[in-house]
Formats: structure tokens, C-alpha cells, sequence
């Protein structure tokens, strides 16, 4: 096992990650001892690890039981937030209690969010079972449900008592879930590591053959550099929004699809191209550069061309994104491989990007 820490100060927390930590974990089990649990998970991923975590845990608990729902980017609404909030007041949960995220990141996010909440904040663990998760969604203490209007409008910042990134869980990830992780990772080179850009690109047919040494150390590594950003910039009043390159243009594909048709990373991978390509636009990168991590997510198995809309269709979704203000998005933009900023930009460039990148 390797442990990394966020340091939030008393807030931090650890986050492991290892093989086998579903199996044995002393921390996670003394976390729990003598207290109401409650495992938040979708019916997937219940059926892979529901009986481990139960028997992990369980006997150290007062109380443990399993609230699942259905899987999907579409449980990411009021309805499943109500009957986990629910399930816990028909269970008598105090302040006390606890609440485990077993799962990807819509099951993160959703069960931080219930924990945030109820009774004005429980304590919570993040047990990502999915690449995307382990190496992003899990760490920082966003939380949040999905609006039919916008991904992720309604939530809020609850840091995590421990993150439990168990590396054994991402074997019985299906291709199409692993690349979406993938993009993820490839994320976090483009934005603050060149290098480790290049150990991914090099990495790649490893990554997608599922080889659990290359996915521990790109987990490892991508956790590294975000508990880094968090650290710095807890409530994304800063650094942290550089988090978000590609995340603008991902998240309006999202909800102009309807939430579910794409995953997040599927549409995060052509949020980057079109950030990229922005980029290059207003002169802050190299074409070359952009072409590069085109083929970088390309090889990834991700897709590098968004729905065929209009571009006032896309703006119209990110008019109403979070780092939107008074309606105009602002975008995050690479300068070069590894470095990144945030810029106000002209509607018209943005609808360059977007023509030059459907279809």
C-alpha cells in the first residue's frame, strides 16, 4: 500500500492505495468501530464488492447497512439523494454515523453530498471502485447532483475522513469505463506535468490492457498532483479551477445529451480537444502541441469529436456552468504541455472550437 495525504489541516486525510484493501484495512476498520455505517453504492458495483466491504467492516460496526441504487450519471438527482436521506432517518443515523461512497464518481459524489447534508454534515469515506474515480472524483470534497439544466449545480465542499483507492476493484472495469478514467489521467499531465504526459503516452497500451502495475502508478501519480492542487486552493477560488481544462465543453456535452449517453471522461476527452484547439486560437499554444494531445487521448480509445450542434447550443449549456460569471464561461487554456491558466474568451473563437471539433 502507498499513502498520500491532502493537506487540509484538520481536515487532511489519507488516501491508500494498494491492492487488497477491501480485504484488510485496520485504519478503515477502527474509523468505523462502534458506529452506524451506512454504504452508499449502485446495483453494479453491490453485486462486485457489496459482500466485501460488508464483511470488512461489519464486525466492527454498531450498525451496517447497504442503501443501493441504480447505476448511472442519471442517479445523480433529487430523487436518489431523498431516499438515501431518508433510509437514514428510517435507521435512526446520528451525527455520528458514518457514510461510505463504495463506488465510481456519480456514487461519490451523490453519497458526500447525502453526507454533507444530513443532520449539516456526517462524516464520510471515499471508496472509488472505477480509474475516473480513484484518480479525480474522489479526492477534494466536491460533492454534488446533477440539474436538468447543468452537471453538478447543486452541491457542496465536504472533505472525505479517508479516500480507500483499492487497485484490485479496476479489473472488472469494461474497456469503455477504464478509457474514460483514462482521460482523467491524461488531464492531469496536460495541465501541470509534461512528463508524466509523456510516461501516459508511453504507457498507454499497458493502461488500456488493464496492467495493474502501469494503472497503480498513474493512479498514484494523478492523485499526487491533484492532492497538490487541492491542497493549495481548497474551494476553487484559484488553482483548483485548472482542474476543470476541458471541463466546460465536457460538461455541456453532458447535459445537452441528457446525462448517461456520454461518460464523463468520454466528454471530458473532447472538452480537452476543443480547449486545446481554443488554445491555439489565442495564440497561448503551439499546434503542435495540440496535435500531440489529441493523439494522446486518441490512443486512449476516447473520442476526440463532439456531438454535431450548433455552437449557440453548447454555449447555451455553459452559460450556466459554475465558473461562469453573469452567464459568460470562462475557459481554462493550455500555454504549453503541462502549464495551464484561465481566460475570458470572445464567443466567437469558442465557436470556432467547437465547429472545428463536431461531427
Amino acid at each position: 500500500m502507498q499513502q498520500l495525504t491532502v493537506d487540509l489541516g484538520d481536515r487532511s486525510y489519507p488516501i491508500q492505495v494498494g491492492a487488497g484493501l477491501l480485504e484488510e484495512n485496520p485504519f478503515f476498520v477502527d474509523l468505523v468501530r462502534d458506529r452506524s455505517v451506512a454504504v452508499v453504492t449502485d446495483s453494479h458495483v453491490d453485486a462486485l464488492f457489496g459482500g466485501r466491504i460488508e464483511r470488512l467492516l461489519g464486525p466492527a460496526a454498531h450498525q451496517l447497512i447497504r442503501i443501493v441504487v441504480p447505476p448511472g450519471e442519471a442517479t445523480k438527482c433529487w430523487d436518489a439523494l431523498d431516499r438515501i436521506l431518508d433510509r437514514l432517518l428510517v435507521e435512526r443515523f446520528d451525527r455520528q454515523s458514518l457514510v461510505v461512497a463504495l463506488g465510481g464518481g456519480v456514487i461519490g459524489d451523490l453519497a458526500g453530498f447525502a453526507a454533507a447534508i444530513y443532520q449539516r454534515g456526517v462524516d464520510f469515506v471515499q471508496v472509488p471502485t472505477t480509474l475516473l474515480a480513484q484518480v479525480d472524483s474522489s479526492v477534494g470534497g466536491k460533492t454534488a447532483i446533477n440539474h436538468p439544466r447543468g452537471k453538478n449545480m447543486v452541491g457542496a465542499f465536504h472533505q472525505p475522513r479517508l479516500v480507500v483507492a483499492d487497485s484490485g476493484t479496476l479489473a472488472s472495469l469494461p474497456p469503455r469505463e477504464l478509457a474514460a478514467g483514462l482521460a482523467e489521467v491524461i488531464k492531469h499531465g496536460a495541465i501541470a506535468d509534461a512528463g508524466y504526459l509523456d510516461r501516459v503516452a508511453e504507457a498507454m497500451p499497458r493502461l488500456r490492457a488493464g496492467d495493474g502495475a502501469a494503472l497503480a502508478e498513474a493512479v498514484v501519480d494523478s492523485i499526487r498532483i491533484k492532492a497538490g492542487v487541492v491542497a493549495q486552493d481548497e474551494r476553487e477560488s484559484g488553482a483548483r479551477a485548472l482542474l476543470n481544462f476541458g471541463h466546460t465543453f465536457g460538461h455541456a456535452i453532458e447535459a445537452g445529451s441528457g446525462y448517461g449517453q456520454w461518460l464523463h471522461g468520454e466528454a471530458v476527452a473532447v472538452g480537452m480537444v476543443m480547449a486545446a484547439d481554443l488554445s491555439v486560437l489565442l495564440g497561448d499554444l503551439a499546434s503542435a502541441d495540440r496535435d500531440r494531445l489529441r493523439q494522446v487521448i486518441a490512443s486512449a480509445g476516447l473520442p476526440v469529436r463532439g456531438p454535431s450542434w450548433p455552437a449557440a447550443h453548447y454555449l447555451s449549456f455553459m452559460s450556466i456552468d459554475k465558473k461562469a460569471e453573469r452567464g459568460t464561461p470562462k475557459f481554462i487554456v493550455l500555454e504549453a504541455p503541462g502549464r495551464a491558466r484561465v481566460r475570458k474568451v470572445d464567443p466567437g473563437l469558442v465557436a470556432l472550437a467547437i465547429a472545428a471539433n463536431t461531427g
